[in-house]
Order: C-alpha cells, then sequence, then structure tokens
C-alpha cells in the first residue's frame, strides 16, 4: 500500500547531511497538507451530520490502534478545554486501552473481539458518531469498531490515508488524505499523521462551531480554568456585550464562570433570565443576543 512503500528518493538519506533530512521532512509536510485539499467538501459534511446527532445528545466516539489511536484521542481529551464540550459526550474505544497512549501495544490493533467488547461496554448508540482512524485503512481493530458502531445505527465515519481501503468502503462517511510513501518507510507518524490530525481539528471544530460553541469567532464555551483563561474570558465579555473590565468581571462572577451566561447577564439579564433565554435557543449565543436585542424590555435585572 502507497504509506508502506519504500520511496526511491529518500533511500541514502541516512547518508545525508542532518539539515538535508530536516529539509526533506520538512517538505514532505506540505504535501499532507495538500493531500487534504480534495477532501474538504466530505469534512464539511461529516461535521454537519455529526452535530444534528450530538445536538440531539449524541456523543463523538474515537476509535484506533497505534499513532492513529493516539491522534484520535488527543482530538478528543481537547475538546473540553476548548469548547467547553460535556465529558460524557466524548468516548474512546483504543487497541490496547489507556495503556496504550503511553506505551506501544502493537498486538493489540489485530484483537477484533476486543474492538466490540469496548464499542459494546460504551453503549454505544443510534445519536453516537464514531470515528475510525488508520493510515492503512485496514486496522482490524478499527474496522471491528466501525462495524459494531455500524450495527448500532452511528454515524461512523473513516480517515485513512490509502484508497481503496476497508475503512472507506465501512465507514458511512469516508475521508481519505492520500499522503503516499513516507520520507521513511511506514513510519505513518509523520505524513499520514499530520494529515490525520489537519482532518480531525477541521473536523471537531467545524462541529462545535454547528453546535454553537462559537461566536463571532470566539470560543464562548471554554473552560475557565486558570488566570491566563480567565482574563481571556472577561476580554470576550467587554467585546461582546460592550462593557467596561468591572462589569465583565462582574458578569462573569455572577454566572459562575460561565461565559455565554455572562455575556447575557452584561447586556442587562440577571442570571435566571440569562439561563432561561439560553436554554431556550438551545445553547445558541447568537440566537439568544438577537432576541435579546429584538425585545429590550427582556433585558430587566443586573449581574
Amino acid at each position: 500500500m502507497p504509506t508502506e512503500n519504500v520511496s526511491e528518493r529518500f533511500r541514502d538519506i541516512d547518508r545525508w547531511s542532518t539539515e538535508d533530512a530536516v529539509k526533506a521532512m520538512f517538505e514532505a509536510q506540505f504535501a499532507a497538507i495538500a493531500a487534504i485539499g480534495p477532501e474538504l467538501a466530505g469534512i464539511a459534511g461529516a461535521a454537519e451530520e455529526s452535530a444534528n446527532r450530538l445536538l440531539a445528545g449524541g456523543r463523538l466516539m474515537y476509535a484506533g490502534a497505534g499513532t492513529s489511536g493516539r491522534i484520535a484521542v488527543q482530538d478528543g481529551v481537547e475538546l473540553g478545554p476548548t469548547f467547553g464540550w460535556p465529558a460524557e459526550q466524548v468516548a474512546y474505544a483504543l487497541a490496547g486501552g489507556d495503556s496504550a497512549l503511553l506505551k506501544s501495544v502493537e498486538l493489540a490493533e489485530d484483537d477484533t473481539d476486543a474492538a466490540a467488547r469496548d464499542l459494546n461496554s460504551l453503549g454505544v448508540g443510534e445519536n453516537d458518531v464514531l470515528i475510525g482512524v488508520s493510515a492503512s485503512g485496514s486496522t482490524p481493530y478499527t474496522l471491528a469498531a466501525v462495524e459494531t458502531a455500524n450495527d448500532a445505527g452511528a454515524l461512523t465515519i473513516g480517515i485513512a490515508n490509502n484508497r481503496p481501503s476497508r475503512l472507506l468502503r465501512k465507514a458511512r462517511i469516508g475521508i481519505c488524505a492520500e499522503t503516499g510513501s513516507e520520507v521513511i518507510a511506514g513510519s505513518t507518524r509523520m505524513k499520514a499523521g499530520t494529515a490525520q490530525k489537519i482532518i480531525l481539528n477541521l473536523f471537531s471544530t467545524a462541529t462545535m462551531i454547528r453546535c454553537g460553541r462559537v461566536y463571532q469567532g470566539l470560543m464562548v464555551d471554554m473552560a475557565v480554568s486558570n488566570r491566563k483563561l480567565q482574563a481571556r474570558a472577561e476580554a470576550m465579555i467587554e467585546r461582546l456585550a460592550g462593557v467596561d473590565p468591572a462589569a465583565a468581571g462582574n458578569a462573569l462572577q455572577a454566572a459562575e464562570g460561565n461565559i455565554k451566561l455572562a455575556v447575557l447577564c452584561a447586556l442587562g439579564p440577571d442570571v435566571g433570565k440569562a439561563r432561561e433565554l439560553l436554554a431556550r435557543h438551545g445553547g445558541a449565543l447568537r440566537e439568544a443576543v438577537t432576541e435579546l436585542n429584538n425585545n429590550p424590555a427582556g433585558k430587566g435585572g443586573s449581574p
């Protein structure tokens, strides 16, 4: 398969100068990025379908083995602090279990029974979205995870670096960045891994946008977990509500760190009314602000 092929161009890379080798690997990263271009429409479609299921209470579930599995887990882990995505709406099926994050468990990728057990233990269902990631597109564990999710009615998305591949056929939505041979043959943590990370970044961020987690280009569901992020949150409130720093800080305190609620409070309503307004619009701040602006009488109260 292409990702395992030996490139004649780099056959003697171990004899090159270190600088030349680094330059070659650097250039290869651009090729990995370019390989994603043809898949942008597919990534967007996957994000839209996923958002519909997630807004109905589904989970983002990631499945993979080795490098691909670790890259997938990284994407999911970052959704909480970045977008305030609930931990209970993210799940992982990693070949070899949690220990495979820190230590290679290569034989685990062939254990199809473990994949089925892992998915069934997570209670995969029809509102869930399973993203299976495999450079080869043929990793047994990942394929079995996708099959189990398909049987449960979940939306399945396959991300691979070879075409054709079984993963792209089995997943309801297939996304393939054909990165070809690696500078170091078979080392798919390089070009293939870069492409996978970018695809996941694009997909999950677009999904969060469609889920109302971004407003005016800002991470309005961000978890305020340290002083730096508190300052960032207050700056967001200042900008979005047009208030001074003191008012922004008061609003954030009244909203107990919830940026969306704080923006609404800074615009007038008390926390209770702001919470009702936000709930009425499914957590979408833009719609809540629009209603507030169209109904000035509803601004009564203060943070």
